[in-house]
Order: C-alpha cells, then sequence, then structure tokens
C-alpha cells in the first residue's frame, strides 16, 4: 500500500514538531552534549501497525543520521508486548522526537485496527468498507491511508473529487433530478451520488442517472427493499449511525458500500512505549 507523497509526509511531521518543540525542548538541554542513544518501541496492544513514514520523519528531521530498524510493516497484525522496531541515534534526537513520532503511530494504527475491525465483520459479503470526510484536520491524507492499511477504502478525498449531493444542495436546486443534471453539466468527468431519505428519492435518482446513491437512515427490511428495487443498477451505499454491531447485518441486505465515519473520527490510539538508554559522548 502506498502512502501519500514524501512532501505531504514532511509538512505533517514539520508542523507537529514546532507545534511540540516550539523554540528549543528545554528538557532535553539536560542531557550530556554530544550523547548517543538508543531505544524500542513495544506495543501495549494488539493492533494494525501503521504510520511507519511519519515516525521516521519525526526523527529524520531532527538527525538524519538516525537509524529506525523496523521488526513489522504497515498493515501487520501485531501482538501485545511485541517490539516494533530499535532506534539509534543522537540522545537529543530521539527524546524530542518520541512523543510526536508515537503520536503519529498510535494514532494511524488505531485507525488501521478500527477500520480491520469493521472489515472483518463484513468478510464473506460483497460490502466494501469506505470512510468519510470525518477525518482529524491536517492529517486527512495519512488517516485515509490508515483505512487502506485496515482493509478499507477511501471514499472521496474531499470537496473537489466527485459530487456528493445531500440534503442542502437538494433543497438549493429545487430537486434530486436538477441536482444531478446541474452536477454533470458542470463536473462531467467526477463521479456524482447522491444521498436519499425515502423510496420516492430513491426512485427520483434512479430515473435521474446517479452513479451511486447514498441510503441515509434506511431501516435494514429497507435496506433489503432497496437493494431488491435497484437490482444492480447503480451501487448502493448504507451512511448514517452505523455502529460495529450492525455492520454484519447491513452488509448481508445486499449494499455495495458501508461509509462509517468513526473510522477516524472516534479515535482509540493504540497503547506505545518507547523505552530510550543515553549510551554517553
Amino acid at each position: 500500500m502506498v502512502p501519500p507523497p514524501h512532501d505531504t509526509i514532511e509538512r505533517d511531521v514539520r508542523r507537529a514538531l514546532e507545534e511540540d518543540i516550539g523554540s528549543g525542548d528545554v528538557t532535553a538541554d539536560l542531557l550530556p552534549t554530544g550523547a548517543s542513544a538508543r531505544a524500542r518501541v513495544i506495543t501495549r496492544d494488539a493492533a494494525v501497525l501503521c504510520g511507519r513514514a511519519w515516525f521516521d520523519e519525526c526523527f529524520r528531521q531532527l538527525d538524519a543520521a538516525t537509524r529506525v530498524t523496523w521488526h513489522a510493516a504497515d498493515g501487520d497484525r501485531v501482538a501485545a508486548g511485541a517490539v516494533l522496531c530499535h532506534i539509534e541515534g543522537t540522545a537529543r534526537a530521539l527524546v524530542s522526537a518520541e512523543r510526536t513520532a508515537l503520536n503519529f503511530l498510535q494514532t494511524l494504527s488505531g485507525t488501521a485496527t478500527a477500520t480491520a475491525t469493521y472489515v472483518e465483520a463484513a468478510r464473506g459479503t460483497r460490502t466494501t468498507i469506505l470512510d468519510t470526510r470525518k477525518t482529524l484536520p491536517g492529517l486527512r491524507l495519512a488517516q485515509k491511508y490508515a483505512v487502506r492499511i485496515g482493509g478499507g477504502q477511501n471514499h472521496r478525498i474531499g470537496l473537489y473529487d466527485a459530487v456528493l449531493i445531500k440534503e442542502n444542495h437538494i433543497a438549493a436546486a429545487g430537486s434530486i433530478a436538477a441536482a444531478i443534471q446541474r452536477a454533470r453539466a458542470l463536473h462531467p468527468g467526477l463521479l456524482v451520488e447522491t444521498e436519499v431519505e425515502d423510496f420516492t428519492e430513491l426512485r427520483e435518482a434512479l430515473a435521474a442517472g446517479a452513479d451511486r446513491i447514498m441510503l441515509d437512515e434506511f431501516e435494514l427490511h429497507e435496506l433489503a427493499q432497496a437493494v431488491a428495487e435497484t437490482a444492480g443498477r447503480v451501487p448502493l451505499e448504507v451512511s448514517g449511525s452505523v455502529a460495529l454491531d450492525r455492520v454484519r447485518a447491513i452488509a448481508e441486505t445486499g449494499v455495495d458500500y458501508v461509509s462509517i465515519g468513526a473510522l477516524t473520527k472516534h479515535v482509540r490510539a493504540i497503547d506505545l512505549s518507547m523505552r530510550v538508554e543515553v549510551l554517553g559522548g
């Protein structure tokens, strides 16, 4: 799985380090000048690992000579207590980058792990798990990469790469059909998806030629009816209040996609620990 471009990762890390270090790490001033160090990172939780590129970049920006030796790759399932990597470099770089590096790794691993749980719940059905735009500000590409690492797929990246017509757009355009027609005229190369709230709107969206239809807050029996009525003419996506305990039942109705904001919004970071040993100057 290819991570975001390096310049994106570099910007993410630079911003995070500036936020943490500011005018200087005053506690790191206590370390012996020129001291070297080594460290290891241990996970206290079972997880799907994600975020190595951001982790490495944190140390690289403070000391390009830092060496990180990984024992697991992004996408690997790691057991609680596993040593994820060993690090060697200057003591100052290791202690100054520690928190920021762990923040990236624990957050992205948390997103990947949550995604893998939802993907597993839908395994054996035709349903694909999607993310949403409910991401941490400034970390969208990072979190969407973590979703892919966890086995999910990305919905649109932002407001520019697909048209998603929702109730406010429909109200402004006058109807679903009018909104779809205008979207086609303005952005002929983009996917056009529309949200529907009942079967009248579903039929209007079908007749208007939507590329994908989002079923918002439909009950299970209504989802099954929508699948039967649509008969494969257009992919169907389920959205709205999709908890883990409902995913399997939703997937078994035969819908094509389930989009889940909780993958990136309700982040439970993985518990990681970094132990540093200062070796001297």
